[in-house]
């Protein structure tokens, strides 16, 4: 199989950003007085959207729905403002992305994260041509659902069987799996590697440079 694009999840995948997630949701339950959590706690939190983050960092089974859209408006403030302090990307992932684009693969995001902060954080760290970047819009829509991953295979012009999907949580995995793109976890995310061969990864890469030899 020739592929001819790769699509990447953003955080634990191309960004180490799971410090600034955290700060920002600790500011929100600290102002609440609800216990807060350390960064490794975090790691088991994310993956599936901001909405999904407060949900289970909020101290109730089940949390009131006015509580979660509260915390989830004071998230989106907080985080909006954090998002970059202490955000980076991966050593070696600036070094993959130009020897990907040297080949003239075709390369995009698409995140679980929240549509403006997914492009905010994007454009702070990462080179501009990756495109489309997208995050989430329509909680519906968000991974493992395959409809916004196969809509950029439209409009980018490729075909999914011709697309690599690279990402750090099995949403990603499941993803790729649900679009028919090659599913390729990462070993230095917020996840486990078990976790990912579990449910599918073909690869699991541990290096970012270790795509090159998967092309």
């Amino acid at each position: 199989m020739t592929y001819k694009a790769v699509i990447f999840d953003l955080d634990g995948t191309l960004v180490d950003s799971i410090k600034d997630i955290a700060d920002a949701m600790n500011v929100v339950l600290e102002k609440r007085n609800y216990p807060t959590y350390d960064y490794d706690t975090y790691k088991t939190f994310v993956g599936s959207g901001v909405r999904s983050l407060v949900v289970r960092a909020l101290p109730h089974d089940t949390p009131s729905t006015e509580e979660v859209e509260a915390c989830l408006e004071d998230m989106m403030q907080v985080y909006s403002e954090l998002c970059v302090n202490k955000t980076s990307p991966y050593a070696g992932v600036l070094e993959l992305l130009e020897q990907l684009k040297s080949k003239n693969l075709k390369l995009s995001i698409l995140s679980n994260k929240e549509n403006t902060l997914t492009k905010k954080v994007s454009a702070a760290l990462l080179p501009d041509y990756l495109s489309p970047v997208l995050g989430l819009k329509v909680e519906a829509h968000k991974k493992p659902n395959p409809k916004v991953v196969l809509e950029i295979c439209e409009d980018i012009n490729v075909k999914p069987e011709e697309t690599i999907y690279v990402g750090d949580t099995d949403v990603d995995i499941l993803v790729a799996k649900n679009a028919n793109m090659l599913p390729v976890g990462v070993s230095w995310g917020f996840r486990a590697k078990e976790e990912l061969l579990k449910v599918g990864a073909a690869h699991i890469l541990e290096h970012p440079l270790d795509l090159m030899k998967i092309l």
